[in-house]
């Protein structure tokens, strides 16, 4: 059924607003041109190195202390210093650059969408889990994954979900760019062309949402591990594996820290492989596709009423 589009410019903006969409109102548009003013992003930088920088000094030196000197702590340094780093760009970004509207929705749309994990966790969980299980119980791994220290894996993390991103980013602008040629040419001409700030909210929409589906698999993913190592993995072979003791700093046997490294390192690495399966199924795209990208057609063509209503 065909929803009916909103009569005039102040519900075309409150609809925008509703639906994850603040960059197509064009007074918010204006407010984050402003925003992204190459002053105002020297100052939140400034900002962010002010609080980056002695966070990842003090946990640094904190971790060559507690460590006796064995850990220098550089690493996990500079991966609280980057951290702390993109949480302040993340916070203006959502804030100032009214990103929460955009996440908000497509948090939303995920758990209205949970339909959607089934048959990609169907089609993708199969022959990972038969890969990555091999991983799970191979000696290399485990010396490996459990010899990285929080820094280093949380670099091996971001890696993983950089990769992932670029992957979502090329496919999505596609996806996009195609959408954009098919809505509004006949009413506005050169002018239904979507770009610069409109484009990225529409990106940003669908990355959003395919990132959070691409989490919550990978999230099922680190916990099969979990259980699977608590009941399955043997303290005594584990300890040969990794020439030492297993530790664990949390007091909860037999969960250690070193299943909880193994664990996340190969989640991470489920997620890249989510994210390519999820831009390369034909299946799954089409079903993706065509049930968010609806909703975008529409958002297109309550552009197209809203542009004309303004002239």
């Amino acid at each position: 059924m065909t929803r009916p589009l909103p009569s005039t410019a102040a519900d075309a903006e409150t609809w925008f607003r509703a639906h994850g969409l603040p960059y197509f109102v064009e007074s918010i548009r204006e407010q984050v041109r402003r925003r992204l003013a190459r002053g105002r992003l020297v100052l939140v930088a400034a900002v962010g190195l002010l609080v980056a920088v002695p966070a990842g000094v003090g946990v640094g030196w904190w971790e060559h202390a507690s460590t006796e000197g064995r850990n220098n702590g550089v690493s996990s340094g500079i991966a609280v210093g980057v951290s702390v780093l993109l949480l302040v760009a993340g916070l203006y970004a959502g804030r100032a650059l009214s990103v929460w509207l955009i996440a908000r929705w497509a948090l939303r749309r995920t758990l209205s969408s949970l339909r959607l994990l089934f048959p990609l966790a169907t089609r993708a969980l199969p022959m990972l889990l038969l890969f990555i299980t091999f991983l799970f119980i191979n000696t290399e791994v485990w010396m490996v994954a459990s010899a990285l220290d929080g820094g280093l894996l949380w670099a091996a993390v971001m890696l993983f979900a950089v990769m992932a991103i670029g992957f979502l980013v090329v496919r999505l602008l596609e996806e996009v760019d195609r959408l954009d040629d098919e809505v509004g040419r006949e009413e506005l001409g050169d002018r239904a062309d979507v770009g610069g700030l409109q484009r990225a909210n529409l990106v940003l929409v669908l990355l959003i949402t395919q990132a959070l589906q691409v989490l919550l698999l990978a999230l099922a993913v680190f916990g099969f591990f979990i259980v699977f190592g608590a009941v399955a993995m043997d303290e005594l072979v584990l300890e040969k594996w990794i020439e030492g003791q297993l530790t664990y700093p949390w007091g909860i046997r037999p969960i250690s820290q070193e299943l909880v490294q193994v664990s996340t390192f190969l989640a991470a690495f489920s997620g890249l492989y989510f994210a390519v399966f999820a831009v390369t199924d034909e299946t799954y795209r089409r079903e993706f596709f065509s049930d968010v990208l609806g909703e975008l057609e529409q958002a297109l063509k309550v552009r197209v009423g809203y542009l004309l209503q303004r002239d």
